[in-house]
């Protein structure tokens, strides 16, 4: 069986193809749908002079949420774990192993800073497109907790938005007030789940006439969850939208984590957000390390790009460059 796949990435294609040819599958990769266009031009995958071999045309789908059952159905199950066994391998190789959601990460987890302490994180934010750039600089994040489960939480940022057709623009991004409350603890290695509404708030200044920020409100109501599979710890969180002023929404992300050193942790993050109706997703894939530089110090940097081909909506890079601060200092453990 021959295939005509489109992948944009090397490093993907490279990765995938093992899994095609381990199942004796023969295939052609290009890089774009014009170079696709073109081979399905000269070539015809529809049809084979030789009865035994059945071609078949097909995309390779990257998107979150269609991903695996796409290859499931173009491979089977034992294929799709020659996949992913290698990548899943170097999680499971450690000893130990911890992930954590929030900053520097899309993905929040259900994790508070305990009664009367702040968590603070400062960091720059880029958003890279093929024909503008977004960043925050800097974004702001203050928590504070209320009891050992509740947490109050402002967020937001001074914006800095370029085009090729206006000048680079400067101003106050949305105000995202929130409350979570980790409504039910397992303990440290069981099953914790929280809930974390927040608005999305313009502030009364012209950011929205200058085009920062968008002219919809957002109420978003996630719900995370985290728990420990043996070595691995996994967080992950699914929310809802509520626009007004536009179409309503959702978001689902996932971390996995390890801690190289009592220092370091390193994660990757699965994150996707995306609109109703009309139909569209923003799926993309991050690396990203915590540092523990001194207490009350956290080194905070998270680097990736989307998961589709660069276009208007579909990020080239991404990244989370900053610190987090634990406050007051004698409320966590030395290291």
């Amino acid at each position: 069986m021959r295939f005509l796949r489109v992948e944009d990435d090397p490093w993907i294609a490279c990765f995938v193809a093992k899994g095609f040819q381990e199942q004796s599958y023969a295939q052609d990769v290009v890089a774009n749908g014009h170079d696709a266009v073109y081979e399905v031009d000269i070539k015809d995958y529809r049809r084979s002079s030789e009865p035994s071999n059945c071609h078949r045309v097909f995309r390779w789908v990257t998107r979150v949420g269609t991903f695996v059952p796409f290859l499931l159905r173009a491979l089977g199950p034992l294929a799709m774990l020659r996949i992913l066994i290698p990548l899943l391998a170097f999680l499971f190789a450690a000893t130990s192993a911890y992930a954590q959601g929030g900053p520097p990460y899309y993905t929040n987890d259900p994790g508070t800073p305990g009664n009367l302490n702040w968590e603070i994180n400062l960091g720059y934010m880029p958003f890279f497109y093929s024909n503008q750039s977004v960043s925050h600089t800097p974004d702001v994040d203050i928590n504070f907790g209320v009891g050992e489960r509740i947490q109050l939480t402002y967020e937001s940022a001074w914006l800095r938005v370029q085009n090729p057709f206006s000048t680079t623009k400067f101003g106050l991004g949305q105000s995202n007030p929130g409350v979570k409350w980790r409504f039910y603890d397992a303990g440290e290695s069981g099953l914790s789940i929280s809930v974390f509404p927040q608005l999305f708030l313009n502030n009364p200044n012209d950011a929205v006439r200058r085009g920062i920020t968008p002219a919809s409100d957002t109420f978003l109501l996630p719900f995370e969850f985290s728990r420990k599979f043996g070595p691995v710890n996994v967080d992950c969180e699914i929310g809802y939208q509520f626009v007004r002023k536009g179409p309503d929404g959702w978001l689902t992300g996932l971390v996995l984590g390890h801690d190289f050193t009592p220092k370091l942790e390193m994660d990757m993050e699965l994150y996707s957000q995306g609109t109703f109706h009309p139909s569209n997703s923003q799926p993309t894939m991050g690396l990203g390390a915590r540092y523990k530089i001194h207490r009350p110090v956290i080194l905070l940097l998270m680097a990736g790009r989307s998961l589709e081909p660069t276009r208007n909506n579909q990020s080239y890079f991404i990244g989370y460059f900053g610190i987090q601060l634990l406050l007051p200092p004698k409320s966590y453990k030395l290291e």
